[in-house]
């Protein structure tokens, strides 16, 4: 940059900086506006206080809907700068229009066309309060377009309401070009609502990006149930990829890069969701949960979806929302959109074994009003249809423990040091009076998926909600007989007797146990580790569903009658005589045996040469 550049430059700057100078209002100007300024704020309050006393008498009238918000008042210049041809929708008051049935209030606004919020009128909160899926800013649902280059949200802009009986419809004008207009439908029963999107004349209007319009829809999901740390574990967004299977996400921060078709997207808790069902399907995206910080926070979870739309011009794209609960029998109406999965069961085979148990919880529902007595009934004849495995247990566990005095015997002639002769000499004394050592593990281990099913079964069932039994008041949350001010680390601050009942029938079948299979050779210590996974639930299941710390007390209660029931017909002397004759008998070895045996005498064989 040469001087005279430079020169320039200086004397611009100087020029600019004198009109500045010459043109800066005086002190009694800048009063003098200030006190403009006052006066049209009073006049305008007073304008607004005089609609408000008109706005109240037509709301009294039920002529107009209740407004939530006006935007500041813009000049038609600015709006049509900012909105183009939307700009008539780029100013308007925030009204609140209420549809309902038996079963559901939707609240519609007119800012963005779109559903404020939902409420079960069937359902309370833990605490009894109206049980609200979502409300006002906490839920942001909406799409995002162009127009004249610029991206627009429907959510900025305010809809003109068209309602008849349950329909109603909300429209945006293009100036005189085009509408684009959101239909809902709330039929007169059910939790859903039919949605529509309509287009006319908008093609030249609306640019999209490969032919869709991205759906943004974000909720802070409140907590409904007792223990928010506990509800959190069972929510997290659910959905359904097109024509395939049900996948989720939940606990944690986490994000999924969706890159094929879906059907719905649903935001769940441990009870009730919202779900957006397509009736085509949505194209890629992405879904996002976040967890609060801390884990009594009254919000669950918050929950993100950034889905393509595929926007057809002038033809009607249409939708389905599903508010309710996570009531099997509810969402099986909607097998053909797999709703029912929303109900988490278990993987693989366990979601068999609940589909099974809740055919029979059902059953039961038919006779019974008393949940307790339910599953009282429920756990009986599960035990009754698994007492052949727990007779078969308990033989082949008495069968080792009258043998125990010979096994006694072999570990006194053997020293400790030879401890693989030792477990041969056992082991041939088992096979020689038909003993099969593992013949008590195998029946305990068959009844295992029985008790993680429940483990299922009882946390994901509405049906206990808010049900009382006894001193529980809720059976799909904690029971607590005592609760204190303070949190005692991994186990809460409250004593649910439910947990106890549990706990000590455990150790009380711990000890039976012990009595069958001790051993003066068992290892030190060992004693006393089969007592702690008893003990380890009393911290696992305090704040776990009472139903379910229920059914397994009364499940090891039903175990430990049968056990001393079996003791009682079982002649201990005649199945030691009965194995002492198994000895004698001739025993027939198999393929395999004999072909380990064959392979033991060539290896000593050829260590002999």
């Amino acid at each position: 940059m040469d001087r005279n550049s430079i020169t320039g430059i200086l004397l611009i700057t100087g020029i600019l900086a004198f009109f500045w100078w010459m043109n800066k209002p005086t002190e009694e100007q800048i009063k003098a506006m200030e006190r403009q300024r006052d006066s049209l704020s009073r006049v305008e309050q007073t304008t607004l206080q005089e609609e408000g006393k008109l706005e109240k008498t037509q709301q009294a009238a039920g002529k107009v809907a209740i407004p939530v918000e006006t935007d500041t008042v813009a000049t038609q210049n600015e709006l049509t700068q900012k909105f183009g041809l939307f700009a008539e929708a780029g100013k308007g008051d925030n009204k609140l229009i209420t549809l309902d049935n038996k079963e559901v209030k939707v609240t519609f606004s007119t800012k963005g066309g779109r559903i404020y919020s939902v409420e079960l009128k069937n359902y309370l909160t833990h605490d009894k309060q109206p049980l609200i899926l979502f409300s006002g800013e906490k839920n942001r649902f909406g799409f995002t377009f162009t127009h004249n280059n610029r991206v627009f949200h429907t959510n900025d802009l305010y809809f003109t309401p068209e309602q008849q009986g349950n329909k109603i419809n909300f429209v945006v004008n293009a100036g005189n070009e085009g509408s684009l207009t959101f239909a809902y439908e709330l039929p007169e029963d059910g939790f859903i609502v039919n949605y529509s999107i309509k287009s006319n004349n908008m093609n030249n209007i609306i640019t999209t990006q490969h032919g869709a319009l991205e759906l943004e829809w974000n909720m802070e999901v409140p907590a409904q149930e007792k223990s928010p740390s506990f509800e959190r574990r069972y929510g997290g967004v659910y959905y359904k990829y097109y024509q395939d299977e049900v996948d989720h996400i939940n606990a944690g921060n986490k994000t999924e890069d969706l890159i094929t078709k879906l059907k719905w997207i649903a935001y769940k808790d441990q009870f009730f969701s919202s779900v957006f069902i397509a009736n085509d399907y949505f194209l890629n995206g992405t879904v996002k949960v976040e967890m609060p910080e801390d884990n009594e926070d009254r919000t669950m979870l918050n929950a993100a979806s950034y889905l393509g739309i595929p926007y057809k011009g002038d033809e009607t794209t249409n939708f389905t929302f599903y508010f309710g609960p996570n009531d099997f029998k509810v969402l099986k109406k909607y097998s053909d959109l797999d709703l029912q999965k929303l109900v988490y069961l278990g993987w693989g085979f366990l979601r068999y074994i609940n589909l099974l148990v809740i055919e029979v919880f059902h059953f039961l529902e038919g006779f019974l009003s008393n949940y307790g007595i339910i599953i009282l009934l429920l756990t009986l004849m599960i035990k009754l249809i698994l007492f052949p495995l727990t007779y078969k247990s308990y033989i082949s566990t008495a069968k080792m423990k009258v043998l125990k005095p010979q096994i006694e015997q072999i570990n006194a002639k053997i020293p400790k040091e030879k401890t693989m002769e030792r477990q041969q000499a056992t082991m041939a004394l088992y096979r020689k009076a038909g003993v099969n050592q593992f013949g008590g593990c195998l029946p305990m281990l068959l009844q295992m998926p029985i008790l993680f099913a429940m483990f299922q079964f009882f946390p994901a069932s509405i049906e206990l909600r808010q049900e009382h039994f006894l001193w529980a008041t809720d059976l799909s949350s904690y029971d607590s007989i005592w609760t204190f001010n303070y949190k005692i680390p991994f186990y809460g601050n409250h004593v649910s007797l439910f947990t106890i009942l549990m706990t000590l029938t455990n150790v009380a079948y711990t000890y039976i146990n012990q009595e069958m299979t001790q051993s003066s050779q068992q290892m030190p210590g060992m004693k006393g580790m089969m007592y702690m996974m008893p003990v380890m639930f009393l911290f696992f299941f305090n704040n776990y569903a009472a139903g379910l710390s229920y059914y397994y007390f009364i499940s090891t209660l039903i175990t430990i009658g049968q056990t001393l029931l079996i003791r009682n017909f079982v002649d201990e002397k005649a199945l030691l005589a009965k194995l002492e004759a198994n000895k004698k008998k001739p025993k027939k070895k198999s393929g395999f045996q004999k072909r380990l045996e064959d392979m033991q005498k060539q290896q000593q064989a050829k260590k002999r040469k």
